[in-house]
This record gives structure tokens, sequence and C-alpha cells, in this order.
């Protein structure tokens, strides 16, 4: 019997490729980068599975018509066409858990840099300017602030506990109440108005979806402080960019601390690369040795699991396992 096929779309280590080999036949792209599109397209016409965070539409599925279960190495699926999948029987799962903790450490580094003007500190002291008497930029107190998470799901709630050791009020918003967490920590649930007038500093920690799609726009700015700082680790679109840099240019909020952008990667020429008052990177969140790494074993654990007819991990879209069970029964 012919073992299942499996791509793996991104370099991994030879650990993961032997253990999807004990059951699988596994191929995997070995070049620099992303793998190429018309050479994702060949790859994936007979494979039962693909490990990556690759783009999948229905049309791309199309072109596999025998693959079971994307494994994404992400925990966000916004690159993917959920319900495509769903309809056609497809499994996805992502990396939920795994990056909880390295992604809230950046989300909080960033607010300590561009708070304390550290980057630019940083060059300041590099150009020879540290004797240039009573020029040195001045910045803002993190303790004792307030801190407003939008979105308290795992990576805003250890986001908001990172908060508490420096003595922050914390507020929250978002579309389920986590009354156990309030009592726990003292966090208040607040409207999303009330966060952005009241926080010094805003937190963005929500999927992108099509609720969330531009959830913060101009209206959304013109309510935070002008002393205020927004922070976003999660998703690019959730925030309006020209909301935001014409926000940042007329002085309307204090700076801003992003990890993430609308097109990635992102243009060289956009403004907000250029404004002293915001600290950027270039989307890595989750980019640590080990984090990765347990993000590319939970995505392989995933494909084993679904490959053996056991349950995956870290299902995006547990309706199709329902679904599955029933067609056995029924057959």
């Amino acid at each position: 019997m012919s073992k299942p096929k499996v791509y793996v779309s991104r370099a991994v280590k030879p650990g993961v490729l032997a253990r999807l080999g004990e059951m699988c036949e596994t191929r995997v792209w070995a070049g620099p980068g992303r793998c190429p599109v018309d050479v994702f397209e060949k790859e994936i016409a007979d494979v039962d599975a693909v490990l990556g965070t690759d783009g999948w539409t229905g049309e791309l599925m199309d072109k596999a018509p025998r693959i079971r279960l994307i494994g994404l190495t992400a925990v966000g699926f916004d690159n993917v066409d959920i319900a495509a999948a769903t309809r056609r029987g497809i499994i996805v799962t992502n990396t939920a858990g795994s990056l909880t903790d390295t992604v809230a450490d950046l989300t909080f580094a960033l607010i300590l840099a561009v708070a304390r003007r550290i980057c630019e500190q940083h060059r300041w002291v590099r150009a020879g300017h540290w004797k240039t008497a009573g020029m040195t930029p001045m910045a803002w107190d993190v303790h004792h602030g307030t801190l407003g998470v939008i979105g308290l799901g795992r990576i805003g709630a250890e986001v908001a506990y990172r908060g508490l050791g420096f003595h922050m009020k914390v507020l929250y918003y978002d579309t389920v109440r986590q009354p156990t967490l309030e009592k726990q920590h003292g966090y208040r649930f607040v409207d999303m108005d009330t966060l952005l007038k009241e926080s010094d500093f805003v937190a963005i920690n929500t999927a992108l979806t099509p609720d969330t799609r531009g959830m913060i726009g101009e209206a959304q700015l013109a309510k935070m402080k002008r002393t205020a700082f927004l922070i976003n680790t999660s998703r690019g679109p959730v925030v309006d960019e020209k909301a935001l840099i014409k926000a940042l240019q007329e002085g309307r909020i204090a700076g801003a601390g992003l990890d993430v952008f609308e097109k990635e990667p992102v243009d060289r020429r956009n403004p907000l690369l250029k404004m002293e008052n915001v600290v950027v990177l270039p989307h890595v969140g989750s980019a640590t040795e080990a984090t990765r790494q347990a993000m590319v074993d939970l995505a392989a654990d995933n494909i084993l699991a679904v490959l053996q007819g056991k349950p995956p991990l870290t299902p995006v879209n547990p309706e199709v396992l329902s679904r599955l069970k029933k067609q056995r029964r029924d057959s």
C-alpha cells in the first residue's frame, strides 16, 4: 500500500521531515523564500496534505483533488478560504497556542520601544549626540499607565498579564467577556469607545475577519489621547493604514509600534517607515528559534494525526470532522 503524500512548502529542519517520512512520502521546497506559484501548483496535484502558510483559494484547492488537510504554520488563517475548504471536506489546522507568549513578549517590546524612544535614542548615540546638552529626546513612562487590549484571547490575555508587571490598569474589549480573568487580575471590560478614550497604549490582538478588517479607522483614532500609542501585532488590515498615517502626521496620537502592515512586505516608500515616533518590524511576532520550531512541530503533528484517521490537535474548521465521521458511519 502506497504511503500518503505530503508537500512541505517551506524550509523545515531534518527532524520534522524524518517524522513525516516515517509514514508519508514527503517532498519539500528547498529553495530560498516562498515556493513559486507554478512550482507549488505542480507539487500539490497529487498530495494528501500540505504543510506551510501558502494562500489558499477555492481555485487553488481544486488543483489538489486529493488533499485532505492544509497544515498551517501560523495561528492566523486569513490566507485560507475556510468556507471553500469546508465545502470540499478539507481540514484546515493552525498552530494555536504555540506562539502565545512569544507574540505577547514582542507586543510589550514594542510598547517599551516606542514609549521610551529606544530606536530613536539608539540612533542618537550612534550619531555622536550623547554630549549634546539639553537635547536628549524625552520619552513617556509605561509603568502605571493604562493598557487597552483589543481582543482578550490567548495572546491578548498574556499581553494584559504583562501589563500588571508594570503596575498598569488594564482595560479590554472583546466580543466574548472574560469574567474569570476580570476577577483574578482586576481587568475592566469596556466598550471600544471607552477603551480608546482612556488608554495610554492600545494593543490590538484580534484575528483578521470581515468584522475586524478596518476596525481601527479615522473615527477610532480620533477618540484616542494625543499622548497615546497604537500597537499592532495582529494583522495589518485590522487598521486603516491611511487613517493611521494621517493621525500620526497631524499629531493626533503620540506614536505607533507595528509588526504588521496592510500590504506585506511593506513598501519602502510607506510614510510609516520615515516617522521617528513609529517603531516598525517585519512581521516577526513568532520569530524565535524555539517558537518557530514548535509551530512546525504542531503542524506536522496535525498532519500525522489526520493521515492516521485521528482528529487533529488544532482544527480551524472542526465541522469538517463531524461531516467526515457521519460519512464513514453512513457508508
